[in-house]
């Protein structure tokens, strides 16, 4: 394993090191080594799912095209539907005969 050395560190940074080291009962260079590889696993998941230049250019160039397609009763509905009517809640009551009051579908008005 190749040995770690710091030149030039910061004493505030170097005094916190020597903080975690202590409250874990660590040795300087363990814990050198476990903050190093915990700032790299958080720096990568950062970077996940980032798009660089060229990518964020060319999805934007995508969805641009995307919502160019005129509308058409086939492909270009996909997403655009109109949405569904909810279903009334409760059962079904309309083949029974109801005082109008009491009919959940009329208006209250």
């Amino acid at each position: 394993m190749t040995d770690i050395i710091l030149h030039n560190l910061d004493g505030v940074l170097a005094d916190r090191i020597r903080r975690v080291a202590e409250t874990r009962g660590w040795s300087l260079p363990r814990t050198a080594l476990y903050l190093i590889e915990n700032g790299l696993f958080a720096v990568e998941a950062e970077m996940v799912g980032r798009f660089d230049d060229s990518d964020a250019i060319a999805l934007q160039q995508a969805i641009a095209a995307l919502e160019g397609i005129p509308s058409d009763p086939g492909f270009s509905k996909i997403g655009r539907a109109e949405p569904v009517a909810p279903k009334p809640v409760g059962p079904d009551l309309s083949g029974l005969d109801l005082l109008d009051e009491y009919r959940l579908d009329r208006d209250p008005a």
